[in-house]
Formats: C-alpha cells, structure tokens, sequence
C-alpha cells in the first residue's frame, strides 16, 4: 500500500477491489463479471486482486488463466491456506488504488453495491462498512450469534456499527497503510482503524444466499469471537499502556490482600498473643497472601508488557499516531526554500 503504480497510460489506480478466495472455483467468471460491470459505472482505472488462500480446488488454475487475459485482475497466489485475515493483508498489500474495496468470493456481496460504498469515501469518510439489513442466513445459527457479537464488539471498541463480520467495506487508502491484520482480526477493521482516527459510516448493502459451494464458517466459529474481543480490548485500548491494565488489578488485588493481612495483624495485637490468628482466621488469611502475590504478579506483567510496548514501537519505527493530513504555510514553504538554497 506503501507504493504508487500507475496504468499504461499514466494513470493512477483509482479503485482496487480486493476479494480473498478459498475454494471458490464455481463463483469466479460471475463473480469477476459482476465486479467489471460495477466498476463501469465509477470514473477511473481499477484494478481487482484476486488472492487465492491455499484453494485445493482449481481456484488458482482458474485465477493464473484469468490473469493472463484480464489486465484488470492481480492473482496473488498463498503458499497455503492461511485463513481470511491473512488474505485480505495479503491483498491490501499488493493493491495500489487510491480507495479500495474488499469483499468476500461467494456471490453473497453484490458488486453493484461498491459505487455507494466509494461514494461514502469520496464524501469525506475513510471507512464504509457494508451492513447486511436484510440476511439471508439462517436466523439460530447465523443471525443470532451475528447479533450478539456485534453488540459486544460495538460495547467493547465504541464503534456504533451494526455488522462487523461482513468483509464487504471501502477505505480509503492512506488508512490501510498504519494497519497490520493479525489472527481473525479483519472482522475488527473498523475498530481497528477507528483507533487511528478514522472516520467511519455505514452503508445498507444487500446479503443474498450463496448460489455455490459451501460456506466456510460455522457455529463453532462464534465461541473464538469471545476471545478475540479480548484481544480487541487490549490492543484498541491499551495497547500503548498496558500497565495501565494490569496495575489497576495489581491496585485492587493487592489493596485487598493488604487489607486482609492488615486486619488480621490488628487482631493480633490486640489480643497480646491469646489469639491464634491462623487457627481462626487461617484460610482468610491465606487468601490475603495470594491476593498480595496476584497483586505483585500483575504489576510485573505490567511492567514487561510497557517495556515490550516501548521495544515494538521503537525498533520497528511505528508511530504510536496516524496524521490526517499537514497544512504548511507560505512563510513556512518560503523559509524552506531560502534554507534550501544557502545549503546549495
């Protein structure tokens, strides 16, 4: 996303749709017909990159045939299944549009939907979220499990968005560049880019029922979601502190621990050696010396976790920030230039 490439022409990429594919072999000519006829209506060069995520059907034969007469497809082709997120990086890292569009491979997103998404960014926004209003899933084990998640990850990354799942979104590209995908993290890309500023919409985007193949996710699927919000948690809101994190539960468990240890030290005193505090009061104060050990556990953690942070950010020369953009003035630009000239 770092680079700028430009078509025969001259011209910059405007559009680049990205679509992650895994055994999908059925749904690509429609699939790529469809987006060539939505991109039609838009004004510009577009490029679409397909990426095959380790297929084990003849999706990549498919891909590699489409490639050679297409000069609008990019087939990047994965080692091996690498799962959906790892894809869509994949993809966002060969595409060199100006906005770019990602959308699932099944025929469940509808092409014809992209020019309402880039009308969003165009408006001004770096995110449109596509939002499935009307799915065509089934209702127990789809649509519920979908609703609930949503609301966790709305409550968890204060994001107020209604579909988080759906890959079916449009950035803008300069917001793709401060963004690494990781584990199943690209149903948090909103969150995920909300944290650097972005600003994000939805759009009301049709869902219909797959017309081939066979879905790759499950009911299973929604129990690691759990897990994942965790992890959206720390890295929205702490990932810059997280000492922040664990010494708040260092303060409460050790300030609890020495709460216990202190009452029973009073006890003692005060009873001039007649009681015997761990005959009476032995399991609560064992409770008080692990909630003092918790306490000290947790303010390690978060130290090490802070001086992992400052390693990270420092060796890799990320920035802890995203600008939107930079305004310089006329004495400022006119300073640079005479500076400029006294070196020469």
């Amino acid at each position: 996303m770092a680079r700028s490439e430009s078509t025969t022409d001259g011209a910059e990429i405007a559009y680049s749709v990205v679509v992650p594919l895994y055994n999908e072999e059925r749904s690509i000519q429609e699939l790529c017909a469809r987006i060539e006829g939505a991109m039609k209506q838009l004004a510009g060069p577009y490029e679409i990159v397909l990426v095959n995520d380790g297929s084990t059907d003849g999706t990549g034969l498919l891909l590699e045939r489409l490639a050679g007469r297409n000069d609008h497809v990019v087939f990047v082709d994965l080692r091996r299944n690498f799962g959906q997120t790892a894809a869509l990086q994949a993809g966002f890292d060969e595409s060199v549009g100006q906005i770019v569009i990602a959308m699932d491979g099944d025929l469940q997103h509808d092409p014809y939907d992209i020019p309402f998404l880039v009308e969003k960014i165009q408006e001004g926004y770096d995110v449109a979220s596509g939002w499935r209003v009307r799915r065509g899933d089934s209702f127990f084990l789809r649509r519920v499990p979908s609703m609930i998640a949503n609301r966790l990850i709305a409550r968890v990354s204060g994001v107020p968005l209604h579909d988080f799942g759906t890959t079916f979104k449009a950035y803008r590209c300069e917001i793709l560049q401060g963004l690494r995908l990781y584990a199943d993290a690209h149903r948090f890309v909103p969150a995920l880019c909300a944290r650097l500023g972005a600003r994000i919409c939805e759009v009301p985007i049709k869902n219909v029922r797959r017309a081939a193949g066979k879905s790759n996710y499950g009911l299973l699927r929604t129990f690691g979601v759990v897990l994942d919000i965790v992890a959206l948690r720390f890295t929205t809101k702490y990932m810059t502190r997280p000492l922040h994190l664990f010494g708040k539960w260092a303060l409460i468990s050790g300030g609890v621990g020495m709460g216990i240890l202190g009452y029973g030290g009073i006890r003692k005193l005060l009873a001039w050696g007649q009681f015997h505090l761990f005959q009476q009061h032995g399991p609560l104060m064992a409770l008080g010396f692990m909630l003092v050990v918790a306490g000290l556990l947790f303010l390690a953690t978060g130290l090490i976790g802070e001086l992992l942070m400052r390693i990270y950010f420092e060796s890799s020369g990320t920035k802890t920030y995203a600008t939107r953009r930079v305004l310089r003035g006329a004495k400022c630009n006119d300073s640079a230039r005479d500076s400029d000239g006294g070196n020469g």
